[in-house]
């Protein structure tokens, strides 16, 4: 295995700038281990293997040549597949879209190709991205590089798993109820939600709009929070045709600012208790970012009780009348997954005075929680409630109580309803030996802050690891 599959993105880019290695041989590299792991995984559904090497080629000789590059030069990447790549399929798992080819870049792949990196192919997904585990009738069921009977989440559990693995150096998901997050925690990976309106979403299936406009998000992920902040910097900015996107760019905080910040931690949302290990996880980050120098304390969510249901109902129940003449008439063509997201009988009874009052309270609560932020504006906490779990499972016991999936993922969805920015880190491990991330949330548009406190919590951590060989090989 070359070593080269498992560095930062920040790494390779500086070995690619001075010549240590190829676009070609970095993007070989790459392609070995998607052929070596990828039929285990199931990770990569598309591969673009000759038109990736043709643009390594080219990359090539942009160095030969002396000429400026940019940030990404020669960077093997990926995208999960409800992202626009101009020429590869994006079905995103359903039978529904099948056949469905980008005529054109999603603006954020535009962006990435102007600084220079490579999209070597797209990740599988849950059908329609609703699911928190990825599995579909196009292509089956992508399993975790960490134990093959489990998960790596979704809906952006191809893409973590592909970067876990070694099989792409960084990747973009989407997420609208954590399905960024989660799956870089099932993974041991970084994964950010950006505030909405920092990365232009279009491109994106399906369109970020009306009650999703706050709540659905594409973030990168990676393995280092530094590569996060780069992906980001390389990514933002005003795009007309997102009604969201804001003309502001993204530039490291400075530690001095960093240390300013009060850190709240929780490991209790009130709505779903977590895991001993879990819990563990939280306490352990909070310790090191103390010993990092920060101000961290305790931290109580306050009523925030109603917040999961206000986001069942703009996401699921939103989600099924909005998708309902898509699916009318082919629900055999629906993977069953899809049922756990989705509520066509809900939707079928919902009034418009539902959806007014849930708009409303939605605004009302933002704005509480802002208030309760303001002496922490930096906060600690799980990102769900368990670790990886075996596929098909839909309940777990934590401290001799029931807990069931989807509620498991509040720690997630509340910042989805109410927009706050959130980044996840490595930190623990459960006693199977599987990884478990921290959430690091942030106000609106302080998306600079809560990465620079990853680093932090990177640097005190001691960073990323690789899931085992042997696991992938199974």
């Amino acid at each position: 295995m070359s070593d080269l599959i498992y560095q930062t993105v920040t790494s390779l880019a500086g070995l690619i700038r001075d010549k240590q290695v190829s676009p070609t041989e970095l993007l070989e590299a790459h392609l070995r281990r998607i052929e070596q792991v990828n039929p285990q995984l199931n990770a990569i559904t598309h591969l673009d293997a000759e038109g990736a090497r043709r643009q390594a080629a080219a990359a090539d000789q942009t160095l030969a040549r002396g000429e400026e590059i940019g940030p990404l030069h020669g960077l093997p990447m990926t995208m999960k597949s409800c992202i626009d790549v101009a020429g590869f399929p994006c079905e995103c798992g359903s039978r529904l879209r099948q056949g469905y080819r980008a005529e054109r870049d999603a603006t954020l792949v535009s962006r990435l190709k102007r600084a220079g990196a490579i999209i070597v192919g797209n990740t599988n997904v849950p059908d329609m991205l609703m699911a928190y585990e990825t599995d579909n009738y196009l292509y089956g069921r992508t399993n975790s590089p960490w134990d093959l009977a489990r998960t790596p989440g979704g809906s952006s559990g191809g893409e973590a798993a592909a970067i876990a693995s070694g099989c792409s150096a960084a990747g973009f998901g989407s997420d609208g109820g954590g399905s960024v997050r989660v799956p870089a925690h099932f993974c041991g990976i970084f994964g950010l939600k950006p505030t909405a309106g920092l990365i232009p979403r279009t491109g994106h299936w399906p369109d970020c709009v009306g009650p999703g406009a706050l709540m659905g998000l594409v973030g990168p992920m990676a393995r280092s929070a530094g590569d996060l902040e780069l992906l980001l910097q390389v990514t933002a900015g005003e795009d007309d045709q997102d009604p969201s996107s804001v003309p502001l760019a993204v530039e490291t905080c400075p530690d001095r600012t960093l240390r300013q910040m009060k850190i709240g931690w929780y490991e209790d949302d009130g709505m779903c208790r977590a895991s001993a290990e879990t819990r563990a996880a939280v306490r352990q980050a909070a310790g090191a970012l103390e010993g990092q120098g920060f101000t961290v304390e305790p931290f109580e969510l306050k009523g925030m009780d109603a917040t999961r249901q206000h986001w069942w109902m703009l996401f699921g129940v939103t989600g099924a009348a909005l998708t309902k003449p898509l699916i009318e008439g082919r629900e055999s063509d629906v993977h069953p997954l899809v049922r756990g997201l989705l509520a066509p009988e809900e939707a079928a009874r919902a009034s418009f005075d539902d959806l007014l009052h849930t708009w409303v309270e939605r605004d009302r609560l933002r704005g509480e929680l802002l208030q309760q932020m303001q002496q922490h504006r930096v906060l600690l906490c799980p990102v769900a409630a368990v670790p990886a779990f075996r596929h098909g499972e839909r309940e777990w016991t934590v401290d001799c109580k029931t807990v069931r999936y989807p509620k498991i993922f509040s720690y997630c969805q509340i910042f989805n309803l109410l927009g706050n920015p959130s980044v996840v880190v490595p930190v623990g491990r459960s006693p199977e030996g599987l990884p478990i991330g921290v959430q690091i949330v942030g106000r609106h548009f302080e998306d600079a802050v809560i990465l620079g406190v990853a680093r932090k919590l990177e640097q005190a951590i001691g960073g990323w690891q690789a899931p085992p060989e042997a696991a992938m090989r199974a």
